[in-house]
């Protein structure tokens, strides 16, 4: 065999990655990462000759390093080095040439540039492909000869790119002898304390290969403080059913630590909605799985050394135990430790159930119960004998402003449900009613009903705020084939004015309409039909229900298909008008059912409005939605703060943790001034800032969504693969990921809320469209309220009526969180321009479900706004500024006034042409009467006065129209007079 130089070069490679240990550092000051990427070799070159060799063992988790550039520059001049050669490279080390053209000297070789291609939001970072560079005359001279050149040390751009310690990968052959020395094992165990989160699955860390796989772990905790630890489990063949058990940890004095405060968050937990959760772990073979585990120090754990152990077992691959000692020393944990998240304290909050308590919330009222009618605020539900609605009644004034006593029919018959076979429908007879439950905040019932073929369950219940759930559990006595399934929702004509949902733009209701299921598109299930004092809104589910990703990404997780209403594409909605009656009819289609079938034809309502209309609050808090010095903003007449993300308080996406200390001196601030702060803060996706990342990616795919991987170089690089990129902010290089749903992050959510407002002093959230259910939102409004907290809730969403969205309504997606808001902020790609006042009323102003809105896009329509008491939000749009109208709403005295919209029977001013429309704010003596537009073109209108309404002597009135900058001129009409009406504009009129 001949010994070639290569040969020799590469053993010694070898030899040297397995015993060198590089420097890891990170530099004083920061490079041009867009240009150069996040990490670098430093190398030193001490002559001679103007080629240099260096072999550089960077072990690196990117699995395809030969498809990237490497760019070196030259230390002393910053220039780049054109004449280079690439031997080898791969993820263990590179070996390349390059011309040294300062001579001795530091010399960098940057191995992972890129650049961002994409929005800016939404970048891709492409990293550069290899490109040869060097000239041919230059190449020619390489030989055995080249001077070494001497890898100094590896640096990352900032500590947070950093690769060491736990991203420095072992090299094949180390990974290989530890695989052969334990060959008898199915499983190795690498305990790691809270400071170094695992973060490979594919690799170990070169650190394990020095300290080896342990048999016991070690750390040391204050009393009441949540420690958490991991142990890294190496298998090395296909793990099934992991599992950890642990001792009672025991000190020399016998006390006792109890195994009850000891668990792994991988393997059991609490759901968001407070169910035991149960997660069977496996682990393919030569795979890393982090368990993350925690113990809970009693606040009254004597100090001293506990001792105890945790055992991993499998199913049918054996088990191993690690011997554990905590070391409690003699300082209690401020807060359980929760000040000091970096130490993993809040993994804790993961299966928290604060909240979860169904109480009732302000401003509703308890439920009651009296022979099947069960009443709440502003609404009443009456039950068949069958368990399904008989009769929905709300008891709103059109202005949706009082309650009254005369009611509001929404059903014009009882909701049927109904099987149809090939010798006609089945009668159904009901066998039972009962309530299975009776709270201040739901009430459940149970009916069952049948036929010799079919048997019909139905659970209901009913909570505080007007969401009804319904299951419907279809069971098949014999073997029967079925030409429909379906269910008719007969509502008053009345009651069913305006339509939004399955594909509908919110508006009035068309007479006809037929819709089928298409789930790979379309993000419907449901629609609202009413009218702005009584609507119902209805959406069909099955048990296997799971909620959809929304706001761009509801196609890379879309609604399943129902396999009840669904049947394969066969099910559908058709609502059509008769008489004085709106049919809703849902239905399935045929199918053949055996004996034994079981279907599950589940549904929700949400009967609306949920509460009268709060004018007062919207006159009297005013939103300034940027950071900014608190008496620059008080001196505009905002009374709430919006703190968005990315600026110096709250800099990272939905995780507002770490600058809190900042945070808190603002509200402080803020407060003494007589402003309140709210903060942005969600869960749809979360900050890569985010301490716990490392452990929530251990938990599989229940925290974050599987995905295609991509977008900003640092997930690339340290996330790796497996998620879906999301929001990211260019100026301080947030990049955050998108979270999975319905999972215990909503758990975390609630407890961070609670503990922004206990400890930092937020007066609300800002929701920028959202990824929880009502569940979720109920426990945040109690938190946020708690204590006698303003917990103010405004929602902004973009219009989500487009593909990526799947063509939804933002206001129907969102209906189950209305309960809770205050104020809505619908938003981007809103067009107030082109769009009827039923779509105003319906899809933006939020007034038939007892909400108050405000504009976004482009600044809104002033004047369009101000017929359903909205304005434009400071400082959002320079030409929308709302101030002027705000000083003219002061003067007139709009706080405390009566609001009786256009829609309402009783608006006491109309003008002479339909396409017209004026609202009145009524007080004693006096009104102002916003009018606007949607004629084609300019008109000019008269006004229709009923003064005896306004309680106003019409021989002694007196029209005026004050000067608003940019808005209108100052002008005085006669009670007769023609006004003249721009086109997509009006006026604010003040008569008295």
């Amino acid at each position: 065999m001949k010994i070639t130089r290569s040969l020799i070069l590469f053993c010694l490679t070898t030899s040297a990655l397995s015993a060198q240990h590089v420097k890891y550092s990170v530099p004083e000051k920061n490079w041009d990462a867009d240009s150069l990427g996040n990490h670098r070799a430093v190398i030193q070159f001490n002559g001679p000759g103007a080629i240099a060799r260096v072999v550089i063992p960077w072990r690196r988790r990117d699995t395809d390093p030969d498809k990237k550039r490497v760019l070196v520059q030259d230390g002393q001049t910053n220039q780049k080095i054109l004449n280079v050669k690439i031997v080898s490279i791969t993820r263990e080390s590179g070996e390349l040439y390059f011309e040294p053209g300062s001579g001795i000297g530091i010399y960098y070789i940057y191995y992972m540039p890129y650049k961002n291609e994409g929005r800016s939001n939404y970048p891709r970072g492409v990293y550069l492909a290899p490109q040869l560079t060097a000239s041919t005359e230059w190449l020619s001279k390489i030989n055995d000869k080249v001077p070494e050149a001497t890898v100094v040390e590896i640096q990352s751009i900032d500590e947070f790119n950093r690769f060491y310690p736990m991203e420095v990968i072992a090299t094949k052959s180390e990974t290989d002898a530890l695989i052969q020395k334990n060959n008898n094992a199915s499983f190795l165990v690498f305990p790691e304390d809270r400071l170094h989160s695992i973060k490979m699955k594919n690799d170990l860390p070169q650190r394990w290969i020095e300290t080896g796989n342990q048999n016991s772990f070690s750390g040391e905790a204050d009393k009441g403080e949540y420690f958490a630890f991991q142990l890294g489990i190496f298998a090395l063949q296909y793990l099934q059913q992991v599992k950890i058990s642990f001792s009672d940890l025991k000190s020399k004095e016998n006390k006792i630590i109890s195994s009850k405060n000891i668990s792994c968050i991988n393997t059991d937990g609490v759901t968001y909605d407070g169910k035991p959760l149960r997660q069977n772990v496996s682990v393919t073979s030569h795979t890393i799985q982090s368990m993350w585990c925690g113990v809970q120090v009693p606040l009254t754990a004597e100090t001293g050394i506990y001792t105890g152990t945790a055992s991993i077992s499998t199913k049918g691959t054996g088990s191993k135990t690690i011997s554990l000692q905590l070391t409690i020393t003699g300082k209690t944990a401020l807060n359980a430790g929760i000040e000091e998240p970096w130490k993993m304290t809040r993994l804790k909050w993961l299966n928290s159930t604060l909240g979860q308590d169904n109480t009732v919330i302000a401003p509703y009222t308890a439920l009651k119960e009296s022979n099947r009618t069960i009443t709440l605020l502003g609404r009443k539900l009456i039950l068949d004998n069958n368990g399904l609605p008989k009769l929905i009644q709300t008891f709103f004034t059109p202005e949706v402003t009082k309650l009254t006593s005369a009611p509001n029919d929404i059903l014009a018959a009882p909701i049927k449900f109904e099987i149809e076979t090939e010798t006609g429908t089945e009668s159904l007879k009901p066998l039972s009613f009962s309530y299975t439950s009776k709270t201040a905040g739901t009430i459940k019932w149970a009916a069952v009903s049948a036929s010799s073929k079919i048997k019909l369950e139905v659970s209901g219940s009913l909570e505080f705020d007007g969401f009804v759930a319904y299951q419907l559990k279809l069971s098949a006595i014999k073997e029967l084939a079925v030409k429909d399934i379906r269910m008719f929702i007969p509502l008053k004509k009345e009651a069913g004015v305006y339509m939004m949902g399955l594909g509908q733009k919110g508006g009035y209701r068309p007479s006809s309409f037929n819709w089928k299921w298409d789930v790979a598109n379309k993000n419907q299930d449901g629609a609202w039909i009413g009218n702005v004092s009584a609507g119902l809104q209805f959406s069909l589910r099955d048990e296997k229900y799971i909620r959809p990703l929304n706001t761009n990404f509801y196609l890379q997780k879309p609604l399943l298909l129902p396999s009840s209403w669904g049947n394969n594409g066969k099910g559908g909605i058709n609502i059509m008008e008769t008489g004085n009656r709106v049919s809703v009819i849902n239905y399935s289609g045929t199918r053949e059912l055996k004996k034994g079938d079981i279907l599950f034809y589940n549904f929700n309502l949400l009967i609306t409005p949920f509460h009268k209309l709060n004018t007062d609050f919207q006159w009297a808090n005013r939103f300034y939605h940027s950071y900014k010095e608190p008496d620059s903003i008080k001196a505009t007449g905002a009374t709430v703060v919006n703190i968005h993300h990315a600026n110096a308080i709250n800099p990272w996406i939905n995780y507002p943790f770490i600058e809190f200390n900042k945070m808190r001196d603002y509200i402080d601030e803020a407060h003494s001034k007589g402003l309140k702060v709210k903060i942005y803060n969600t869960v749809r996706e979360l900050s890569n800032k985010a301490y716990e990342l490392p452990a929530l990616r251990s938990l599989g795919h229940e925290i974050y969504s599987p995905g295609k991987g991509g977008g900003f170089s640092w997930l690339q690089e340290h996330v790796g693969e497996d998620y879906i990129a999301a929001w990211f902010v260019p100026e301080i290089k947030d990049a955050a990921i998108i979270n999975s749903g319905m999972n215990r992050w909503h758990n975390y959510y609630v407890e961070g809320m609670n503990w922004l407002v206990q400890n930092v002093g937020i007066d609300g959230i800002y929701l920028d469209d959202v990824a929880f259910d009502r569940i979720t939102m109920k426990r945040i409004k109690r938190m946020l309220t708690k204590d006698n907290h303003p917990g103010i809730l405004d929602l902004h969403s973009a219009n989500q009526y487009n593909k990526n969205d799947g063509f939804n309504n933002s206001a129907n997606l969102y209906l189950e969180h209305f309960p809770y808001l205050n104020r809505l902020w619908f938003g981007e790609y809103f067009d107030y321009e082109k769009n009827d006042p039923d779509f105003f009323l319906t899809e933006v102003s939020g007034i038939p479900f007892g909400l108050m809105g405000e504009m976004l896009q482009d600044g809104g329509n002033a004047w369009r706004g101000m017929i359903y008491g909205m304005t434009s939000r400071m400082p959002w749009s320079k030409e929308a500024d709302p101030r002027a109208i705000w000083n003219v709403c002061d003067t007139f005295g709009i706080k405390g006034t009566s609001m009786i919209g256009y829609w309402s029977k009783n608006c006491p001013v109309t003008t002479s042409n339909n396409k017209v429309l004026a609202t009145v704010y009524q007080k004693k003596g006096k009104v102002m009467v916003s009018v606007a537009s949607w004629n084609d073109s300019d008109t000019d209108v008269t006004l229709t006065v009923n003064w005896k309404k306004l309680g106003i002597d019409s021989a002694k009135a007196t029209i005026t129209a004050p000067f608003i900058n940019n808005f209108q001129e100052a002008r005085v009409f006669k009670v007769t007079d023609k006004i003249p009406v721009a086109k997509n504009k009006g006026w604010l009129l003040i008569i008295e």
